[in-house]
């Protein structure tokens, strides 16, 4: 689990709209939101710096984080992040309140286990494919794993893992598998590698449609 310090510094931000934010971004300033836990929304400013360095970790998307506005602090997980098209600057940030006792509907990544050496790789000379990357999971905060391991080992060649075989911690649960059987996703395969054939040129239909220099010159003679 991860050891990195999720505490953000914020300030109330009173002026809204695209001018403002505008002018929050020229000082490397981001414009927040936290909602949530049925009180009133606020509207929020943090560092950009700081928290774009935060961005480069995985954990800051699924770890719960601290916010700490006018000297109060407040627990939240991220919903949603806005990026420029183009530049590497943070646009916008959505943050949930997380309250004690109350399920939080997240989403946190896969990490898969002994990919290189996994049975259908190692042994059957078989290729990964990660049919998901991450899941949507309803959990407590204090069960909030920051990511789920997919451990392949004894993954054969033709094999595929659903969501179904998937080791949850206590107190997680998967969101797709409350919602039928047949949301039962795939997760990850191991199939055989993909062989392009190259077209084959047999070596007399080549020099069929290549003359020599000596039948070139007879095909001259015989036009003159």
């Amino acid at each position: 689990m991860s050891t990195i310090d999720f505490t953000i510094q914020a300030e109330l931000r009173k002026d809204t709209g695209k001018g403002a934010s505008r002018r929050l971004r020229r000082a490397d300033k981001v414009p927040a939101i936290l909602y949530g836990a049925n009180k009133e929304a606020v509207s929020l400013t943090l560092d950009h710096n700081k928290v774009n360095n935060m961005a480069d970790y995985e954990a800051f998307y699924s770890h719960i984080l601290t916010l700490v506005v006018d000297g109060k602090k407040h627990q939240a997980i991220l919903k949603d992040i806005q990026r420029h098209p183009y530049k590497p600057k943070l646009t916008h940030l959505d943050f949930q309140r997380v309250e004690k006792g109350q399920k939080l509907h997240t989403h946190v990544p896969l990490h898969f286990l002994n990919e290189d050496t996994a049975k259908g790789v190692k042994d059957e000379g078989g290729v990964v494919v990660h049919h998901v990357n991450d899941v949507e999971i309803n959990v407590l905060p204090k069960d909030l794993p920051e990511y789920l391991e997919v451990d392949i080992a004894a993954l054969e060649l033709g094999q595929t893992l659903h969501l179904t075989d998937l080791k949850l911690p206590n107190g997680v649960e998967l969101v797709e598998l409350t919602k039928g059987e047949d949301h039962d996703q795939a997760v990850v395969s191991i199939t055989a590698p993909r062989v392009e054939k190259e077209p084959e040129v047999e070596a007399e239909e080549v020099s069929a449609e290549v003359p020599t220099a000596k039948e070139s010159e007879e095909d001259k003679k015989d036009e003159e």
